[in-house]
């Protein structure tokens, strides 16, 4: 199940507010300029489709947000469990940074923890199969994938060669909860 957690960012032992209903937290999200939808596949995926098939699964949705925001490239990343360079990845990610670009992420299948550091308050959004998640240029956030990580995601760029992480050098991550796989659908 979807989840938003809102911390003050003085405190990551227990979050103000707590959410698990779709509306709710896209509403939540939107009044600090975050995009949250939901999508349906256009027709059924089967497991190991390939990234053109994923793709086109989706693709009038893909189309809506490309031509909103002028998105010029699309792919598709997974992970498993038994990923050798898993640890690697999920370190690369869990400390705070921003990026040049929005961040568009919609989730397939599993499971993945975006934390945004917004306006004195850490949003935890728990974003699973269904879900997309669009964090504006600019924003400070970490994202964790677990230890045991499984997620299928499209993503969406304005130019791929310049997503670049540009890390802020604050530990604020480190005071927060990460993403445990009980917080996962592919437990």
């Amino acid at each position: 199940m979807s989840q938003l957690r809102i911390f003050d960012e003085r405190d990551g032992a227990a979050p103000v507010l707590t959410l698990t209903d779709h509306a709710q937290i896209a509403r939540e999200l939107g009044t600090v300029g975050v995009r949250f939808e939901r999508w349906e596949a256009s027709r059924p995926i089967a497991p190991g489709a390939s990234q053109d098939e994923v793709i086109a699964a989706y693709s009038a949705d893909i189309e809506r947000l490309k031509n909103e925001n002028g998105y010029q490239s699309v792919d598709v990343i997974s992970l498993t469990p038994d990923h050798p360079d898993r640890a690697a990845l999920r370190r690369k990610f869990l400390s705070e940074h921003t990026h040049s670009e929005d961040e568009v992420r919609f989730f397939v299948a599993g499971a993945g923890q975006f934390t945004l550091h917004l306006n004195g308050k850490v949003y935890d959004v728990l974003c699973e199969a269904g879900d997309l998640i669009g964090v504006p240029d600019g924003t400070r956030h970490w994202f964790d994938m677990s230890e045991s990580p499984y997620f299928v995601a499209i993503r969406l760029f304005t130019n791929k060669e310049g997503w670049i992480a540009a890390f802020t050098g604050d530990d604020i991550a480190e005071r927060f909860p990460r993403m445990t796989p009980q917080r996962t659908s592919a437990s």
